[in-house]
């Protein structure tokens, strides 16, 4: 069963995110991220709860500020240049979003359907290992 990991500020999201999820069949993990909690990744150390994981969906504001997401996923790929990343509630003020090359992410613009996440999940999961 693929695992992936919801991080996002609003828990009422992170729930529905999650439910979407397990009702496509992923095994769900959640986790409040560095706002809430020290976050290893931000200090280039592994984390236990990615090391678990086949996919990321990753709230884009969950390090509080744009600068802080665009540092959390540096961190993120720096650390797991392969593990596929959805990135939620993108928006145009987030310049730094890559869709290819080392710091990649699957961007879902907005508050996205179940239909949107589904899609961005398996395109993520699609591009595991291709890592520039």
């Amino acid at each position: 069963m693929v695992k992936a990991v919801v991080v996002n500020r609003d828990q009422e999201l992170a729930d529905r995110q999650a439910d979407i999820l397990r009702g496509a069949g992923y095994e769900v993990e959640m986790c409040d991220g560095p706002e809430r909690l020290n976050c290893p990744v931000l200090t280039g150390l592994p984390c236990p709860v990615v090391d678990r994981a086949d996919v990321l969906v990753y709230d884009a504001w969950i390090a509080g500020s744009s600068d802080g997401g665009k540092q959390l996923i540096a961190e993120l790929r720096d650390t797991y240049a392969d593990l596929p990343i959805v990135l939620t509630s993108v928006d145009r003020s987030l310049d730094w979003v890559e869709t290819e090359g080392p710091h990649r992410v699957t961007p879902l613009v907005g508050e996205a359907s179940e239909e949107a996440i589904l899609m961005a999940v398996s395109i993520a999961l699609a591009d595991q290992g291709m890592a520039v």
